[in-house]
């Protein structure tokens, strides 16, 4: 098969949102004396994310950037918590942040680096384009361009966050590539016409994590993780 260009899910699949977004929140809760367990606050926010997403994908609220959802996502989130008066609204901003700050996986970079050389790569995240520039910029993730959820004005997994993804490439989906760590994405992804390549963050959760531990089907390329599959595509190169 010919593929031009992997465009990839990010969070998870390529940075640890939960490290990176507890760390965060740990150095804000050591400098406000709040007794919070920080890994906890982070899965809490995290789990925020999907259903704020909902309410876009089935049509009940326009769509907006997921640094907006997220920053909402935090003012209910500190609201449980029973912190919410002990940030001001620059603390929020700040802490919002943390979403820019997400280490990369110890594979990431090396593999895309070596996959850059054969192909176009792209985030195709949830994240809008500022979030994944910036994100970029920290993590020293080297992508061609940048597309996913503020291309196509919705979210992921709905059907034309693919397509105009695609579309933005210039290149048709069955010449694309998604690529994550997360088998909803690829079922969506090959429903959509686009090639797909699976491999497990067995951590993204920690250490109970129970879902995406393996492939749930044949995708296109099932490896072990970004250098692997860079690994397959030099090789297949060359042939």
């Amino acid at each position: 098969m010919q593929v031009d260009a992997y465009i990839f899910d990010v969070f998870g699949t390529l940075v640890d949102w939960r490290k990176g977004v507890a760390d965060e929140a740990a150095l804000m809760f050591r400098d406000k004396s709040i007794g919070v367990d920080a890994v906890d606050f982070a899965v809490a926010w995290r789990k925020k994310y999907h259903p704020a997403m909902q309410r876009i994908r089935s049509g009940e609220r326009s769509y907006v950037q997921l640094d907006v959802l997220h920053l909402e996502n935090l003012e209910e989130t500190l609201e449980e918590f029973g912190i919410a008066e002990r940030f001001s609204a620059d603390d929020k901003q700040a802490l919002n942040h943390a979403w820019e700050k997400l280490p990369p996986w110890p594979d990431t970079m090396p593999g895309l680096t070596e996959l850059k050389k054969h192909a176009i790569i792209a985030p195709c995240s949830n994240g809008s384009i500022a979030l994944m520039a910036r994100l970029a910029k920290f993590a020293g993730l080297p992508w061609d361009a940048i597309v996913g959820a503020d291309i196509a004005h919705n979210y992921k997994p709905e059907r034309e966050t693919y397509l105009a993804s695609c579309a933005a490439l210039r290149l048709p989906p069955e010449r694309v590539m998604m690529v994550a760590a997360h088998n909803n994405d690829l079922v969506a992804a090959r429903a959509a016409g686009l090639r797909t390549g699976f491999f497990p963050r067995p951590g993204e959760h920690g250490p109970n994590q129970s879902t995406d531990l393996k492939a749930d089907t044949h995708w296109d390329v099932v490896c072990r993780d970004v250098a692997q599959l860079a690994e397959i595509v030099a090789i297949a190169d060359r042939i």
